[in-house]
């Protein structure tokens, strides 16, 4: 893990009276795996939308989330890229159940150098349920 990660975490765990980076670690892996574990969205199609983040000047990471678009080519309606001050901004929109919408989500935030995957899930049977990560 690189120094500079460690030293947020170490801090992170001290600003909020962790016990150590073990007790950040554990928490935040549970929050991870959990975090699809919706059943409110099992089988009931959804649109999400999912921002990704990274570093303008970095085709390597590009070409990754280009071809990680064209995987889920049956699922992506839309998507835009855009660039904001010095980085790159990937803007999807998908239209799927949750599973492939997690597996998206959790491909991009796989790729290296890849700072930030955000996203928000509406379902479109009607109901008034959203949620956001």
């Amino acid at each position: 893990m690189p120094e500079e990660l460690l030293e947020r975490l170490d801090a992170h765990a001290s600003a909020h009276e962790y016990s150590g980076r073990s007790e950040v670690v554990r928490e935040s892996t549970r929050s991870l795996l959990e975090e699809f574990k919706d059943d409110r969205f099992e089988e009931v199609p959804l649109v999400g939308t999912v921002t990704v983040r990274y570093d303008f000047g970095t085709p390597s990471i590009e070409r990754r989330v280009a071809e990680l678009r064209h995987e889920f080519d049956d699922a992506v309606v839309a998507n835009d890229h855009s660039h904001v001050a010095d980085y790159c901004l990937d803007l999807f929109v998908l239209e799927a159940e949750i599973d492939a919408i997690s597996s998206f989500v959790e491909k991009l935030r796989a790729i290296e150098d890849v700072e930030r995957v955000d996203y928000s899930l509406v379902p479109l049977n009607g109901h008034d349920r959203s949620a956001d990560g």
